[in-house]
């Protein structure tokens, strides 16, 4: 029967037996007496949890008492004391069986050299990478995953562990935790704070200590440092992400642009219907990409160097290289630019008129129509559209139509159709507009307008549309069709239609069309009961006085006065 101790290691108890306790006893007195008087007890402090924990691993329900070999595994771990050269020389192992090799690191957080919490810094440690890259890829969480960058931050703050002790720091690198490793960790800490001591400035600190307002204001400045290091890392990440997506985009858009040169896709010809100077549109692209791209390759250049310390230049050479690229490029663009603006820079029409012969009592209808080859609807517009007619010629469809009623004192109405277009001289832009295809037709007393035009799609679009003017002399009665409320344009003040109904009938009169059938609460106030109040007086105009036989509809009160309006 074999007699145990009770011990107290590393803060745990252990059951051990006695023989195994005075090796172990032992065993400690030898690393003791090895190890220098600098640090030794927190040395010897490390050395004890380590081994607490490798005697945890070894007890389980079924066995509660630590035995001779379980001392000797731990040993071998562990190593003798005498393996290890001590005084300040580079460890090498004799017998030792758990190398770096097969050792497992343990994910901690290393607040040591993080800058928050030290997440970055164990993930980079755990991962064998350097922390800025963990830091680069979660603020890119933080701005393209939705703010997910944070969320995971805050998750590994909360569930992972601090690296405190030395075991724990070894752990967190992945070295084995020996008697060697655990001396030269602790003496490098010990070296860090002595070497900090050594250089600190005593007659400075001196004066600090006898100000308290000063050490305030010192650790709100190291904060403020602090916070503008990881603003500025933000920051830094940031221009690299954005750069990099706007250098991809514009790289994708390139080599669609210049593998879909010789295809037959809809919006190459819309490309070529706007091609003034004719110029390749792969060319086209590739400046653009140049005199985009360069400038965001600098950026990222200029975010990579707020995140890595002494990041290597990429040279003068190319540097200056990709300056003049640029330079040509923006200069050929410009030109391009230039050459197009001139094609578009003057203005002109062809004006047909023509004569209504229609009797001051009949009533002029009006419509507009469409076209059902080009369009099922009225309300199918577009100012722009390549389509081929009904004989297979590529034309530019437009529906980009103005109708104006306009009065008149010539005797009869008649019609004003004016096409518009822009060319790079005013003959130019004549010739543009007389290309124009626009039909309409007079039956009797019915005015019916096409709601397109057409124009040949190889003289490209420059601009065109139509306005049609339709002057009425006074006493002229009109009934529009609803399909004129898309296209109408005229002056509210003279033309008000209304667009409850095609039925209704409008007449010119002195000043304005007027309607004649629309019921009360959709006609116009009269004019002739207007009263205005101003710094001028009291104004009745035309010198109507309100009847108490008429019901007043509307009082408004307004800077042109006070009007009434009545049913």
């Amino acid at each position: 029967m074999n007699k145990t101790v009770n011990i107290n290691l590393g803060g745990f108890f252990f059951h051990i037996d006695e023989d195994a306790y005075q090796k172990l006893g032992r065993y400690f007195e030898a690393i003791k007496k090895s190890l220098s008087v600098e640090a030794r007890d927190e040395i010897m402090s490390d050395i004890e949890s380590r081994i607490s924990e490798l005697f945890s691993e070894k007890l389980d329900h079924s066995k509660q008492v630590l035995s001779l070999k379980d001392v000797d595994d731990v040993i071998a771990i562990m190593g003798q004391p005498e393996d290890y050269k001590i005084e300040g020389e580079e460890a090498t192992q004799a017998n030792y069986n758990y190398t770096s090799s097969n050792y497992t690191k343990k994910l901690y957080r290393d607040k040591d050299t993080g800058i928050v919490a030290g997440v970055c810094s164990g993930l980079g440690h755990y991962f064998g990478i350097d922390k800025v890259w963990i830091r680069v890829i979660l603020v890119l969480l933080v701005f393209a995953g939705f703010g997910t960058g944070i969320l995971a931050y805050i998750v590994l703050w909360a569930v992972t562990p601090e690296a405190v002790t030395t075991s724990e720091k070894l752990e967190m690198t992945g070295e084995p935790i020996t008697i060697s490793n655990i001396e030269k960790k602790v003496k490098e800490e010990f070296e860090n704070v002595s070497e900090r001591i050594k250089n600190t400035n005593y007659a400075q600190m001196g004066n600090q200590v006898k100000s308290g307002a000063q050490r305030v204001g010192s650790s709100l400045g190291d904060i403020i440092v602090s916070l503008m290091n990881v603003f500025a890392k933000v920051v830094g990440a940031f221009i690299i992400f954005i750069s990099a997506i706007t250098i991809i985009s514009l790289l994708v858009s390139l080599f669609t642009l210049g593998s879909s040169a010789h295809l037959d896709v809809p919006w190459i010809n819309y490309f070529e219907s706007f091609n003034y100077t004719n110029t390749s549109i792969w060319l086209v692209a590739l400046l653009f990409f140049l005199a985009i791209g360069i400038p965001f390759f600098f950026l990222i250049l200029l975010g990579l160097k707020i995140l890595v310390n002494n990041l290597k230049s990429i040279g003068s050479i190319a540097k200056y290289t990709l300056f003049a690229v640029w330079i040509v490029s923006v200069g050929i663009i410009i030109a391009l630019f230039a050459k197009t603006a001139s094609e578009v820079a003057f203005d002109n029409k062809v004006v047909k008129k023509e004569i209504l012969n229609i009797a001051s009592t009949d009533t002029l209808n009006i419509k507009f129509r469409y076209n059902d080859y080009f369009a099922k609807d009225f309300y199918n517009n577009d100012e722009f559209k390549l389509v081929q007619d009904s004989s297979g010629v590529d034309c530019i469809y437009s529906n980009d139509i103005d109708f104006e009623i306009l009065p008149t004192d010539e005797k009869m109405p008649y019609l004003q159709i004016e096409k518009n277009a822009k060319g790079s001289s005013f003959n130019e832009a004549k010739r543009s507009a007389e290309k124009i295809r626009y039909n309409y037709t007079i039956k009797g007393n019915e005015l019916i307008l096409d709601n397109y035009f057409l124009t040949d799609a190889k003289g490209k679009y420059h601009g065109q549309d139509v306005t049609i003017y339709l002057y009425l002399p006074k006493g002229t009665y009109i009934k529009p069709h609803e399909s004129v409320e898309d296209y109408d344009v005229s002056d509210n003040d003279f033309f008000d239609m209304h667009y409850s109904t095609e039925d209704y009938v409008y007449q010119v009169v002195d000043n304005r069309v007027k309607c004649l059938n629309c019921p009360p609460d959709e006609e116009d106030y009269d004019e002739s009961s207007k009263v205005i109040i101003n710094e001028n007086g009291v104004q009745i105009k035309n010198d109507t006085i309100i009847s108490d036989t008429k019901e007043i509809k509307e009082l408004k009160i307004s800077e042109d006065g006070i009007i009434i309006k009545t049913k």
